[in-house]
């Protein structure tokens, strides 16, 4: 049975507050399911089938010219012969792209390569579904949507300025190396042998000439990271000294933050990167001067594959899905202060949350395989997520407690009608509340 108490935290700061009714407790949180060939999320589904990619994704990005430029260099790298390089650990095919100089400039992770697309090169997801089949898929998720998970990351992280995410958008690339279909590269071929041979009959009403370009997410490469594994293990035999350990504590409760919101179902020590840079800088040319000038030794975060994100439900099957982090150290400090000051006043602020809301619709909707009612129900997921944080942030919890606070959805309701709907809908919504008390079959894993 749910337990009924006020909804507090991310809608108590707006005036006038929005209604919030309590729900009966749902026990099936799967929904419709989705027109994406009728996947529905489930464990046990099949690899999914091939989808013509019609996509309403550009490579133009007048709001962000440095991306920009990376992305044209990526496209003349690859005309020049300098193709993407493919990544072999992981389930699914990404690829390292690189610059006309053959440095690593980001990783592309193509959707039709995703670990349950029908073009997966790798073949560990078919290995698992044949053997395993009843642990196949996270029936949590909405599956060949990884690239967009990427790329929501990527927004929520620029939204709360937590910096902890490499730059992250959907593109569009083409390249021998990508793995493709033998009727796309017989159809490549043809196309090419008879622009050569009939240049002015033909080829000059060939649209394009080369293989088809793959929608996915490109995420610009960090240099001089490494996995977490290796600096944790070095931190347990060399502590950091104090003011490099409060930067290295501030760093992981952003990293805490992000994969809280958006609910990562993946987050081991070996997909978040550390940047440790032990060099104090130039040592002063005389001992009269001043040693407080010289640079300190710095620390970072990268927070890597959010791929397994945003899902339309918690984790109520087989796997838990837990934040491995949460058996940290570091996860049983009370958060800072500095972390509050950062995000506590926007994630009070309802407008905020559901422009955040709106910024990934406008995101998710460009997928071939959008389905609005999922994604309501992932939003509901990340509502929730906010509405505990925000909470714990107050109440002066830790990370550990944090993840340890009741599962909740906060649901919006049907918005009213009249031509001021849309423009007064962030006053005059309705949210209910829910907490899931289902519980996967495996806790620990």
């Amino acid at each position: 049975m749910n337990s009924e108490r006020p909804l507090r935290s991310v809608v108590e700061d707006i005036v006038p507050p929005p209604d919030v009714t309590f729900a009966p407790q749902r026990t099936d949180l799967t929904g419709p399911r989705s027109p994406t060939r009728g996947m529905g999320g489930r464990e046990s589904q099949p690899l999914l089938g091939r989808d013509h990619e019609h996509h309403d994704f550009e490579n133009h990005f007048p709001d962000d010219p440095v991306f920009m430029d990376v992305i044209r260099s990526a496209d003349v790298a690859i005309e020049n012969g300098i193709y993407p390089e493919i990544i072999y650990q992981g389930s699914s095919g990404s690829y390292f792209v690189k610059n006309a100089e053959g440095k690593k400039i980001g990783v592309f992770k193509p959707k039709n390569e995703e670990p349950y697309g029908h073009l997966n090169p790798k073949w560990t997801k078919w290995m698992q579904k044949i053997c395993c089949p009843c642990c196949f898929g996270r029936s949590c998720l909405v599956l060949n949507q990884g690239y967009l998970s990427e790329a929501g990351a990527s927004l929520v992280d620029l939204k709360l300025q937590l910096n902890v995410v490499p730059k992250t958008r959907v593109v569009k690339l083409a390249s021998e190396t990508f793995n493709y279909n033998a009727a796309d590269r017989a159809i490549s071929r043809t196309k090419k042998s008879l622009s050569e041979r009939f240049p002015d009959k033909i080829g000059r009403h060939i649209h394009r000439v080369g293989l088809p370009p793959k929608v996915g997410s490109f995420q610009m490469y960090v240099d001089g990271y490494r996995d977490a594994y290796y600096w944790l293990g070095k931190f347990e035999t060399e502590p950091l000294p104090e003011p490099i350990s409060t930067q290295f504590q501030f760093q992981f409760e952003r990293l805490v933050v992000l994969d809280y919101i958006i609910r990562n179902t993946d987050r081991g020590n070996d997909n978040w990167l550390i940047k440790y840079d032990v060099e104090e800088g130039e040592k002063p040319e005389t001992p009269e001067r001043d040693w407080t000038m010289v640079e300190q030794p710095k620390i970072k975060i990268a927070a890597i594959d959010n791929g397994l994100a945003f899902p339309f439900k918690h984790p109520d099957s087989w796997r838990a899905y837990p934040y491995y982090w949460a058996w940290l150290p570091q996860a049983k400090i009370p958060f800072s202060t500095e972390i509050k000051d950062l995000i506590l006043p926007q994630l009070s602020d309802m407008n905020f949350v559901q422009e955040l809301c709106e910024d990934l619709y406008e995101l998710f909707r460009k997928d071939k395989g959008f389905d609005k009612s999922k994604f309501e129900k992932q939003m509901s997921v990340m509502r929730g997520q906010i509405l505990n944080l925000t909470q714990a942030l107050r109440d002066g919890k830790s990370p550990l407690q944090l993840v340890q606070m009741p599962l909740v959805i906060v649901e919006r309701g049907k918005p009213g009608s009249g031509p001021f709907a849309e423009r007064v809908k962030t006053i005059g919504d309705t949210f209910t509340q829910s907490f899931q008390e289902r519980r996967p079959f495996f806790s620990w894993c």
